[in-house]
């Protein structure tokens, strides 16, 4: 049986009236039960989720683990760790749920058994880097809703303000002085074991190619924020070249070959992706033995379509990220946490 973690929801009923009361949610078909606390921080027991029977029924205060199989045929247990920085769920047996630190040395293990590893990485893995993500709790998006019209094309090319305030963005966006951290040199560090085959980014910052990835193995989907390029004639430059010339005074620079509009190479929402750059990134996925997703949602298609795809294909899936993802499902483990403690603890020698 495959076991997920769980999330609390919000909406513990008025009438109940438990000690601590807290509800789970299976974050595969959504069920929602009450639960209780447990005395101890590193077992909390769970009562029936998705209205199955119990498998292995979870007493905390005998060091137990609560543990159902749902309507969704999906496993689910929750449990806290010792350093409740790591909430990791693999595919163990019923009665022998590996704590972190032994799942982790599972997880190493896999990466040295692999000979073809692509890693899928979302915004995630950049935070600390000092580039914000987008969707997360802190999120450029989820602060300022507003500010994602730079990002959509229609706003983009329509509104010259929308432009003018795209462009004091990207004068002003830490992004362009961020160095790779610790998790990028870590997934760097696979090309120098020759396992690595390659990098699937949703990011558009490069900060992978800075890590030490080769950038023929780096795929970056949603393009990159370093060229601009021409909405008219397709002119493409340096976005160093734009930048001066926002801080000499041009607001909303044109192109200097026909006039049109100027915007960073990046796919924004209601541009038609690359083809050839979602081709090469199937490709990548079905090809691998080991897939690794971090610093994703997983909830952005069509970059999220390679771990289906990688999995139909046979390969192993790991997903590394700081709150559970939309292909949980598909995982053979999932570690919760933060990346750059996680992805060095699994990726280096």
């Amino acid at each position: 049986m495959r076991d997920i973690a769980i999330r609390e929801t919000e909406n513990t009923p008025a009438n109940v009236t438990h000690r601590r009361p807290l509800w789970c949610q299976c974050v595969t078909c959504a069920a929602a039960q009450p639960r209780f606390a447990a005395p101890t921080p590193l077992v909390v027991p769970v009562r029936r989720l998705c209205g199955a029977a119990t498998t292995r029924g979870g007493v905390a205060a005998r060091g137990r683990r609560g543990h159902h199989k749902g309507r969704c045929g999906v496993g689910i247990r929750a449990a806290t760790t010792v350093a409740r920085q790591t909430r990791g769920v693999d595919a163990g047996t019923d009665d022998d749920a590996p704590t972190a630190p032994a799942l982790v040395d599972r997880v190493r293990a896999w990466v040295d058994q692999a000979q073809r590893i692509t890693v899928v990485t979302g915004a995630g893995i950049s935070t600390d880097s000092g580039i914000p993500d987008f969707r997360g709790p802190n999120g450029v998006w989820t602060k300022n809703p507003q500010a994602e019209k730079t990002a959509t094309l229609q706003h983009y090319l329509g509104d010259p303000e929308i432009r003018r305030l795209a462009w004091r963005n990207r004068v002003e966006s830490p992004a362009f002085e961020a160095q790779p951290n610790v998790g990028h040199r870590a997934i760097a560090s696979l090309q120098d074991r020759g396992r690595l085959l390659a990098v699937v980014t949703q990011n558009v910052d490069g900060l992978h190619q800075a890590g030490g990835t080769d950038p023929d193995k780096v795929i970056e989907v949603h393009g990159t924020i370093w060229w601009t390029r021409c909405w008219g004639c397709s002119d493409r430059r340096p976005m160093a070249e734009a930048r001066d010339r926002v801080r000499a005074g041009e607001e909303d620079p044109p192109c200097r070959v026909c006039g049109g509009i100027l915007k960073s190479d990046t796919i924004s929402f209601g541009q038609s992706l690359v083809p050839e750059v979602i081709d090469a990134a199937m490709v990548a996925a079905e090809r691998c033995d080991l897939m690794i997703a971090a610093g994703s949602t997983l909830s952005v298609f069509p970059a999220a379509n390679a771990v289906p795809r990688a999995k139909a294909s046979g390969a192993r899936i790991l997903i590394v990220n700081g709150e559970p993802t939309a292909m949980d499902r598909f995982a053979d483990a999932v570690l919760l946490g933060s990346l750059s403690d996680l992805l060095p603890a699994i990726l280096t020698l």
